[in-house]
């Protein structure tokens, strides 16, 4: 696929159906996103997958995550629980931060979310599509633990993995001159 094409069309799917790409494609996704920008190379982004019968792992891990949190949202605990499902395939991104005096936390989990953009992209250009989720599930100090990993790991959210189903939303289009100030 024409990588300028896969930039400008690319989009987010909601509805997604097997199949997912199988381990060969996964690997080239993969090595997309460790192309991200890396300050100093210091290697922060990691990746928990998730597919079939390991969704239903993710699956536990949301649904703990939301009673210990959310015990008063039944619905929420619900949602939780069912999120995983939504897709064959959910891919975890991670940002193990690191100490360094010139590569702050922020600068090393905005590299996990440039390679998420990367694993995005790379799996349009292969047929496939996905969508980044974030929301109760990610982006706080709690819910790295309940994937065993140490106080030093973020979450920024998962890529929900699959095929397409149906039309799915169109690409709209955009002025850029409203996001553009020309010097």
């Amino acid at each position: 696929m024409d990588a300028i094409k896969n930039l400008i069309n690319r989009r987010s799917s909601n509805n997604l159906q097997p199949p997912f790409p199988s381990k060969k494609e996964m690997d080239l996704v993969y090595k997309s996103a460790l192309r991200a920008p890396d300050h100093a190379w210091l290697r922060p982004s990691k990746f928990l997958e998730f597919k079939g019968e390991s969704l239903k792992k993710l699956s536990s891990i949301f649904e703990n995550y939301a009673k210990n949190h959310f015990s008063n949202d039944q619905l929420f605990i619900e949602k939780a629980k069912k999120a995983p499902f939504r897709a064959p395939m959910v891919i975890v991104l991670v940002t193990e931060i690191k100490q360094h005096p010139k590569v702050p936390p922020i600068e090393q989990m905005l590299s996990t979310g440039a390679a998420a953009q990367n694993i995005l992209l790379a799996l349009s250009a292969q047929g496939y599509a996905g969508i980044w989720k974030t929301g109760k599930l990610a982006l706080n100090d709690n819910i790295a633990k309940y994937f065993d990993l140490d106080i030093n790991h973020q979450i920024l959210g998962y890529i929900y993995v699959g095929t397409q189903s149906g039309d799915g939303r169109k690409v709209p289009k955009v002025n850029i001159e409203k996001f553009v100030k020309r010097y």
